[in-house]
């Protein structure tokens, strides 16, 4: 009954700031709307769809045809009701996140009870406990209803709303192992922020957890079948346009980083600031370090933990990507009750959640002052990104490091002595 409230309440603020007078500030917010998920450019794009201009000639529409069409029959058929669409979407998410919550600890607590006699006598608070099972998801799902970065990702109405339900989706498939839902919500989802795309990595390797004796040829069904639905899509893109142009428009558009309208992300200001003739290979060092560069040293590292090398990638996946938004941030932040267990080692909570609280409000400040005022400049909102992302990467390196040193203590006790001294340990 508490959930049923708790999503209730969650509808309830959301539909009440959508109807309120601020709906249009939140929506025109470079915190909120990206060229990539705008709310304006996607109905635009739907516009010139419905009267017969490809949408993809220009620089104006950069979303994939799925969400061109669905859009174009949205506002025609419902337009009335858009805001209705979005908050059922936020709902949807949000019961998927827990579903796939409970699985995910249901596993790390049996994956715990079957090493339990290799711990030590004095690691009790380390363990996932029996309440935790049913505790935990209701937390996950607080954590995206109630997270103020969602509620205004709502509010703006952007395409990152459907983006975080194609996650919740893969999620869910995930948890379930159903390689068809996962690949398929995945590939999605990829058609529309790349990025994600290594998550299939975390995934292939939770579905081959059932069948241990056949792990690679399951790895190797569960990337197929994600690169298989992956590339029928964009087939169907094909058909749905009459053209490959959307290629361009979508990924080129992404991966040239086009557009430099400034961001929570890192890429707008080194671009702008970019010599032409050294922009090729930041642009390769940039895309690679969004994508390729962590996931191997971390799937070597945590190919046995996979749901935390999941929740790394998808963070990493936000911070490094061009067109980020708090939309995005929320997504991966609502995970974070999942590792209660791992809390007592987080030794920068404070320092993380205040710099992003205190960004978070100066942001907005800083861009007043820069593009009204005109009493800044593009350094000062940029200063304020880059301590935004900085804190991030503190949180991701937070995390990974308290698993290491649960995984340590759970092994060799909480007191370690060297030489009858207590010892400490040190990341090096």
């Amino acid at each position: 009954m508490k959930w049923y409230a708790a999503v209730f309440v969650g509808a309830l603020v959301r539909y009440l700031l959508m109807s309120s007078e601020y709906s249009g500030l939140i929506r025109g917010r470079v915190e909120v709307a990206t060229p990539l998920n705008s709310w304006k450019r996607a109905v635009e794009g739907a516009y010139l769809y419905a009267n017969g201009t490809n949408p993809y000639d220009g620089d104006l529409y950069h979303q994939n045809p799925f969400i061109l069409v669905s859009l174009w029959y949205l506002m025609q058929k419902a337009a009335a009701y858009v805001g209705m669409v979005f908050i059922q979407l936020e709902i949807g998410t949000a019961f998927m996140l827990k579903a796939a919550a409970t699985v995910f600890i249901r596993e790390l607590y049996e994956k715990q009870r079957r090493r339990r006699d290799s711990f030590a006598k004095d690691t009790e608070e380390l363990q996932i406990e029996t309440g935790d099972l049913g505790n935990l998801p209701y937390y996950v799902g607080l954590a995206y209803l109630f997270n103020p970065y969602s509620i205004l990702n709502c509010v703006g109405q952007t395409t990152t709303v459907a983006s975080n339900f194609l996650l919740a989706l893969f999620l869910v498939g995930t948890a379930y192992r159903s390689r068809i839902v996962a690949g398929v919500a995945l590939a999605l989802e990829t058609q529309m922020n790349i990025y994600p795309c290594v998550l299939i990595v975390p995934a292939a390797l939770f579905i081959a957890e059932s069948t241990p004796r056949n792990k690679w040829l399951s790895i190797g069904t569960t990337c197929g079948t994600f690169l298989g639905a992956f590339c029928r899509f964009n087939y169907a893109g094909f058909v749905i346009m009459g053209d490959w142009s959307f290629l361009d428009a979508t990924y080129g558009f992404i991966l040239n980083c086009r557009d430099l309208q400034p961001n929570i992300g890192l890429f707008w200001y080194f671009f702008t600031e970019m010599f032409d003739h050294f922009r090729t290979l930041f642009l390769y060092t940039f895309q690679i370090n969004a994508t390729l560069l962590y996931l191997f040293p971390l799937t070597f590292k945590l190919h046995k933990e996979p749901v935390m090398l999941l929740t790394i990638l998808l963070a990493l996946g936000v911070v490094f990507r061009p067109y980020p938004c708090v939309g995005d941030v929320a997504m991966y932040l609502s995970l974070l009750p999942l590792w209660k267990s791992i809390s007592k080692f987080m030794g920068h909570n404070f320092i993380v959640g205040a710099t992003m609280l205190v960004t978070s409000i100066l942001g907005p400040a800083v861009w007043y002052l820069w593009i009204y005022a005109n009493s800044a400049n593009a350094n000062f909102y940029f200063g304020m990104t880059l301590v935004y992302c900085t804190a991030q990467i503190f949180f991701v390196t937070d995390l990974y490091f308290a698993y290491i040193k649960r995984e340590f203590c759970l092994r060799n006790g909480m007191q370690v002595t060297i030489d009858g001294k207590e010892a400490r340990i040190a990341l090096e």
